[in-house]
């Protein structure tokens, strides 16, 4: 190892050190922690775990009561003679400065453990306190020679050593558990983290257990589900203590148990070794009462100068205790019938003032303080031991209920076919019980199922069972083996029976009905309906298919339902419907098509349309084959709509009111008829133009004329003759009945008066130029279409230019 290690290094070390092996070894001690930086703030006070110093009590302890008062669980006050033969090796007193063993506290740090016992290859004092690397006494006394070239023979046989070992330490004593199984927790820590030796150098770590009255030890230093030893070499990252990662040949092992390195702040809970694991716990299955040995033993492997150390937490080692019967029967789980009463027994060594709890799910028993007590429920049991008010050992079962599964007495009905002549008992399990877990026999002699022998129907052959029509099978029910309740299964049996169905019509109009009879059974069940006997009288609007099956006397029911369609004839619709014609006009009648339709109409066509043109009462019978329908429908005399009102703004919109005598749909037009439409508003229609108004009822011939003049009274006039506003022309208006038009000067003189010779005013009167002025007006006439007088009244601007 040690040529090995030079060989990696040479190059770095040629100019500094010579070739003897322990000087060799501690240079590259040196060179290694020459290159270890730690932060400032990881040099101050309260940043390193306590070990071996005041004020705590447990620092001056002996061996044997750092063991019983703080590894054990519980302490000394709970184990008295359980725990025996407390020795280190080497023997190093507890007041020996530097002893390789100790106690420790985690004081301010992060440690994962509050406190514990810690062994070394060095001097357990240098584990923690301050720095090795802001202590120059470190660079001579880390690495601390316990004992050059002091091997352990039972470490080379657990950890397979080949190398030579230096600065073997041990830790031993001998336990008697109260269970079957021990543990407690661990950390293991090593200055062999660091550059590459995680590669290749791990010291050696065990720690092993065997029976006292002797054996091979057991090394329990092992890594869960069978990852290995709890090794260097074994728990390792990608990437050294330098952040530089390991070469292509030295890959991550079981890196999830790697705490990390202590090389900066951001490892609060700093130790003076390189890496450490996480906490790992030790297991080992033990048998109560027997004495065993543990030895927790470590040693450097090929060198004194790199070491490692193991902290134990302190109270997780474990002696446990167990529960038994009143035979001495360990007990984990305990199956109890219909709560039969359970003995239950405290095994434990016991000590002076030992007292005892029971619980049952969590809770306090009350009363139940003694080693033993007599459970009569189910539940989960524990039971703790308590010396001086401190707790010291945890035992538990789990009595699991034996009810007996609930089971009635059923009975098994076999509807026959001509396939199926046996019964099948397995369709009688879940009418006897709703247990899904219980076992289930069938007996035919009520004598063995007393018995409960093994004179069952084969499980093989319950499927297909030839029983008759009342015959009672004798029926165990159990849980398996320790509850059980007999019950009977009674057989009926009868042909099942074959459904029939009629109708006294299959065929009808929607509306009419018809009756279904069933046939075969002693009741029926009638799919979709209520009702359970033999007829059912039904009236579907659309075609149906109707379903009925046949019961017998035991309750057997048909296989198929007996079915039936009744169909419905599609209803006869029609839409026929009449108008209104005016003198002379003809009109088309349509009664409308169907599936088989015949028409016979009141005049006596039996075509599916007819035409006419008297008005009245026509009436169409329509037959499709199986229904029958009458329709009728009028054709009324229209009369001719007249115009009653024109309602013209000046903004281009006219509105049209039409008599409506007939009370037909009205259409409109103001182009003289060359186009409609329905309403009665019109837009954008020009001022002083005549509009051919046309209103009519629609589909006839009836139409309403009316022309109308849109007048607008112009407010200016120009008479310059330029044609734009030269005048106000009355032309389109004078025709009106009453038409009367006049003008004024602002004096109340007429200085215009309308007339057949002179239909328009031009700006004169009596032949001479007006002046520009504003001019009163007043046109009134009736209204061509309300047959009302109309008045405009307002005012003109006159503009004369010379």
């Amino acid at each position: 190892m040690l040529k090995y290690r030079l060989k990696n290094y040479i190059i770095l070390l040629m100019a500094f050190f010579i070739s003897t092996g322990t000087f060799a070894q501690k240079k590259r001690s040196l060179l290694g922690h020459k290159k270890t930086k730690i932060e400032a703030s990881t040099s101050k006070a309260g940043k390193f775990i306590d070990v071996n110093v005041p004020p705590y009590a447990p620092s001056s302890f002996t061996a044997e009561q750092l063991v019983k008062n703080v590894l054990i669980s519980g302490g000394s006050a709970c184990i008295a003679s359980n725990v025996t033969n407390v020795t280190v090796s080497p023997n190093h007193s507890e007041t020996n400065n530097d002893r390789f063993w100790g106690y420790f506290n985690k004081a301010t740090t992060n440690f994962p453990f509050t406190d514990g016992v810690v062994l070394t290859t060095g001097y357990a004092r240098e584990a923690g306190n301050t720095t090795k690397d802001t202590d120059p006494n470190f660079y001579r006394s880390l690495g601390g020679q316990i004992a050059y070239m002091q091997s352990d023979a039972d470490l080379v046989t657990a950890s397979g050593a080949t190398q030579q070992l230096h600065d073997a330490v041990a830790l031993e004593f001998d336990f008697v558990p109260n269970s079957n199984q021990i543990k407690f927790n661990y950390i293991f820590a090593s200055e062999e983290y660091y550059s590459t030796f995680p590669c290749s150098y791990s010291d050696a770590f065990a720690l092993l257990i065997k029976p006292a009255a002797g054996g091979p030890y057991v090394n329990v230093a092992i890594l869960p589900g069978g990852a290995g030893p709890v090794r260097v070499t074994n728990i390792r990252t990608n990437q050294g203590f330098d952040g530089n990662p390991f070469p292509s040949n030295c890959q991550a092992v079981n890196d999830s148990f790697f705490a990390g390195y202590n090389n900066g702040p951001d490892k609060p809970e700093v130790t003076n070794y390189n890496g450490r694991t996480i906490p790992l716990t030790a297991i080992a299955d033990v048998t109560p009462g027997v004495t065993y040995h543990f030895k927790m033993v470590l040693a450097d492997a090929g060198d004194q100068s790199y070491d490692s150390a193991v902290f134990l937490q302190g109270g997780s080692f474990d002696i446990g205790m167990t529960i038994v019967d009143g035979n001495g029967n360990p007990l984990t789980t305990v199956n109890m019938c219909d709560n039969t009463p359970q003995l239950l027994k405290a095994q434990v060594a016991t000590v002076p003032n030992m007292t005892f709890q029971w619980y049952k799910d969590g809770v306090a028993i009350p009363g139940a303080t003694s080693a033993t007590y007599t459970a009569t429920q189910p539940g989960v049991y524990v039971v703790k031991t308590f010396v001086g008010g401190t707790e010291c050992q945890t035992a538990t079962v789990t009595i699991l209920g034996g009810t007996t599964p609930p089971a009635q007495d059923a009975t098994l009905k076999l509807c026959t076919t001509p396939s199926v002549t046996t019964f099948n008992l397995n369709d009688a399990t879940p009418l006897i019980t709703t247990s899904t877990t219980a076992i289930v026999r069938y007996y035919i002699n009520q004598a063995d199922a007393i018995a409960q022998n093994n004179n069952y129907i084969n499980p093989t052959l319950l499927g297909s069972y030839n029983g008759t029509d009342g015959q009672v099978l004798h029926v165990v029910v159990s849980d398996g083996g320790f509850c059980s309740k007999r019950v009977t299964l009674t057989l009926r049996k009868e042909a099942t029976p074959v459904a029939q169905l009629t109708a006294t019509k299959v065929k009808i109009c929607a509306g009419e009905s018809t009756t279904l009879t069933a046939a075969n059974g002693v009741t029926y069940q009638w799919v979709g309906m209520t009702g359970t006997g033999a007829t059912m009288t039904v009236s579907p609007t659309q075609t149906t298919t109707y379903s009925v099956y046949a019961i017998g006397a035991q309750g057997c029911k048909s296989l198929q339902p007996a079915q039936i369609v009744i169909e419905v004839v599609p209803a006869i619709t029609s839409q026929l419907s009449g108008g209104l014609i005016c003198d002379g006009d003809t009109i088309t009648l349509d009664a409308g098509s169907g599936p088989n339709y015949n028409y016979t109409w009141s005049t006596g066509d039996n075509s599916q349309t007819i035409t006419v043109g008297t008005p009245g009462t026509y009436s169409v019978t329509i037959n499709n084959g199986v229904c029958t329908k009458v329709y009728t429908t009028q054709v009324i005399k229209a009369v001719i709509p007249e115009i009653i009102n024109v309602n013209y703004s000046e903004n281009g919109t006219m509105v049209l009111t039409a008599s409506n005598p007939s009370n037909g749909a009205l259409e409109y037009s103001i182009d003289n008829g060359l186009t409609w439409q329905n309403s009665n508003v019109f837009t954008n229609v020009p001022r002083n133009i005549v509009v051919s108004i046309r209103v009519r009822v629609k589909k006839t011939s009836c139409v309403g004329f009316l022309e109308y003049f849109t007048f607008v009274m112009q407010n200016v006039i120009t008479p310059n003759g330029d044609n734009v506003n030269d005048m106000i022309d009355f032309r389109g208006i004078m025709k009106y009945k009453d038409f009367k038009a006049s003008i004024f000067d602002r004096y109340g003189k007429e200085v215009y008066k309308a007339s057949s010779l002179q239909p328009y005013w031009d700006g004169y009167f009596q032949g001479k130029r007006l002046n520009t002025a504003s001019y009163w007006y007043q046109v009134s006439f009736e209204d061509p279409a309300s047959k009302k007088p109309a008045l405009k009244t307002g005012w003109i601007l006159l503009k004369n230019f010379e």
